[in-house]
């Protein structure tokens, strides 16, 4: 009997263990997990500390999944070495257990400063672990610190400000998401931000906080800020190590490299979601987007790999798609940045289209704003802000034309009827502005 042993119980490992036995039903499929829980979902973290359901996190128990899905699942249990074919286990299942194929899926951890006073009571890290702790201290708290613009802390930000807290935002770089997007697209948010009750201190690092035993404030290099607490939402690092024990090898963003069928150089050894490198659809480089919807997939072309004993599934090159929001605000971006692109000596033509999400005659039509980027005639990259859920869907959409002709934007097929859309996708706009600048007026085309 073959053996696959899965390490990490989140999207990439739940995913991963489910597939591998689907395909292999007579194989033995082992999933561990250092934590109490698997299969939860991290991006409803924000959320679930607001007033969301706690359960909502928790997709699967152990029970079910064993029963529903066929696979053996050890909590409390820490892979912590590699031995040839075996793994060495510690915790509530000691001992080792051999492999035949082994998926490591030992996702990220959130990363905090090392700044002096991070330790005092009032300080919270939101992840699925901390959840109950995070609503306790919080819910005391009338004066809260957000340190970190990205993600997590827009939407912590926005789960404080709803639930009538006093919140600073407090982000090093010049905007909240410097990472996907620009300044003028950001800015939209931020205004919107402050329009909302958040204080924004852009620009500033934190240097340390004081309270004697409980968080009472934040210095930052700009500023002192009074607080109840203290969340930290400054990112993640991929949790390489037991990887590495197994042979495996970093790529430049400091991710486990892996090759399209997630294969990490050791015979039988796969890695799968945020532990692992892919490749970027525009520039071809390696690249690292903890997301989860990357993370189910790689873990279903490992599980698909590990359980047919071969190299059956590939994982292609990625765009970045991501969304969020600020109260009724969201946010949308795909592919690079005009930052991204200068810093890869790419030359950059901007076009920036204000729509509305319906015929402009329905009622209660919202504005989105749209910019596209254009290097060397293809698209690479957009960011959507809007008041309408449909920023996501146009996000996904633009993602099928992330590293495509500009032009193909204008013959975008879409649907239309004045409840759903305009005649005039603002896409179809983007594409026109391009053939405008492509097309010479003697009708010759310009290259």
């Amino acid at each position: 009997m073959r053996t696959v042993v899965v390490v990490g119980g989140g999207a990439a490992g739940s995913t991963a263990a489910s597939r591998a036995k689907r395909l292999c039903p007579n194989c033995r499929v082992v999933l561990v997990e250092a934590g109490d829980v698997i299969t939860h979902a991290p991006c409803a973290v924000p959320y679930a500390i607001g007033d969301m359901a706690e359960e909502a996190v928790w997709l699967f128990d152990k029970e079910e999944f064993e029963a529903e899905r066929g696979v053996e699942v050890l909590l409390r249990t820490r892979a912590v070495d590699v031995e040839g074919n075996r793994v060495k286990l510690e915790g509530e299942r000691g001992g080792f257990v051999e492999f035949d194929a082994l998926i490591i899926a030992t996702g990220a951890r959130p990363w905090i400063p090392p700044v002096e006073g991070v330790g005092l009571r009032g300080v919270v890290v939101p992840t699925v672990a901390n959840i109950r702790q995070a609503k306790a201290i919080l819910a005391e708290a009338r004066r809260v610190s957000i340190i970190g613009g990205g993600y997590i802390g827009v939407e912590m930000a926005d789960v404080l400000a709803a639930a009538g807290k006093r919140v600073v935002l407090i982000e090093g770089e010049d905007r909240p998401l410097p990472k996907v997007l620009d300044r003028d697209v950001a800015g939209l948010l931020a205004n919107y931000m402050a329009s909302g009750g958040v204080e924004l201190r852009l620009g500033e690092r934190v240097v340390r906080l004081e309270g004697g035993g409980r968080v009472r404030r934040v210095v930052t290099d700009g500023g002192r800020y009074e607080v109840d607490a203290v969340v930290f939402a400054t990112g993640v690092r991929p949790n390489v190590e037991l990887a590495l024990k197994a042979g495996a090898k970093l790529g430049p963003t400091g991710a486990v490299a892996v090759n399209r069928y997630l294969e990490a150089g050791p015979s039988g050894v796969y890695v799968a979601g945020d532990a692992a490198e892919m490749v970027h659809k525009v520039t071809g480089e390696p690249a690292w987007i903890p997301l989860a919807t990357y993370a189910n997939k790689m873990g279903y072309v490992a599980g698909t790999n590990a359980g047919l004993g071969g190299r059956a599934a590939e994982f292609p090159p990625v765009a970045g798609a991501s969304v969020t929001k600020f109260r009724d605000m969201y946010v949308g971006s795909v592919g690079l940045t005009e930052a991204d692109a200068a810093r890869r000596g790419m030359a950059v033509a901007a076009y920036v289209v204000r729509a509305l999400d319906r015929a402009k005659y329905v009622r209660e039509v919202r504005e989105m704003v749209v910019k596209a980027l254009v290097s060397g005639g293809r698209l690479i990259g957009m960011q959507i802000v809007g008041f309408s859920s449909a920023v996501g869907a146009y996000v996904d959409l633009a993602a099928q034309f992330i590293g495509e002709p500009a032009e193909r934007l204008f013959y975008a097929e879409y649907s239309y009827m004045p409840f759903t859309a305009p005649v005039w996708h603002p896409f179809v706009i983007v594409g026109r502005l391009w053939l405008r600048n492509y097309y010479r007026p003697n009708g010759s085309a310009a290259l």
